[in-house]
């Protein structure tokens, strides 16, 4: 553990992905780690929330991390700074509402993992939640990406 604690501090210094444009207004929540702005739809960076159908024994962790993400935002406005475009055609960024990075409040609460395949700078609020038992890490939930391979979209 020790050791995951001193790659996740070492990581966290690491300086932040280049920032794209900005997209600024009202956000709906589509579902734990994503938003639209406007007809834009927002997928966060580095994040992997529960799906909105996945449970954890009967917590349906899906929609908690979904409610989790509308607290969060409030009736603020929220800024999505663009890195990319994921392969479903979706614009990655990081976003924020005021000075709260979202995806950081999202992981750090338990209610999303750290997504290392795209980056690692949630890494170290996952291991602090981890190391806290919040949210998923505290219920015993499948990773995302594992939930997903056990549960096929149909159609």
């Amino acid at each position: 553990m020790l050791a995951l604690v001193g790659v996740a501090i070492a990581i966290s210094v690491w300086p932040a992905d280049d920032r794209g444009p900005s997209t600024i207004g009202i956000a709906t929540v589509v579902d734990g780690d994503t938003l639209r702005i406007g007809g834009e739809t927002f997928r966060m960076q580095g994040i992997d929330a529960p799906e909105l159908a996945q449970t954890c024994g009967a917590w349906p962790a899906g929609e908690e991390a979904r409610r989790a993400l509308v607290r969060l935002i409030g009736s603020k406005g929220v800024r999505c700074e663009r890195t990319g475009t994921d392969r479903y055609g979706r614009t990655t960024a990081h976003c924020y509402a005021g000075d709260t990075d979202l995806g950081a409040a999202l992981v750090r609460s338990g209610m999303a993992f750290a997504y290392t395949t795209y980056s690692v700078r949630y890494l170290f609020d996952e291991v602090r939640a981890r190391f806290d038992g919040v949210g998923v890490h505290g219920r015993g939930c499948a990773d995302p990406a594992d939930w997903r391979a056990a549960h096929p979209r149909k159609g």
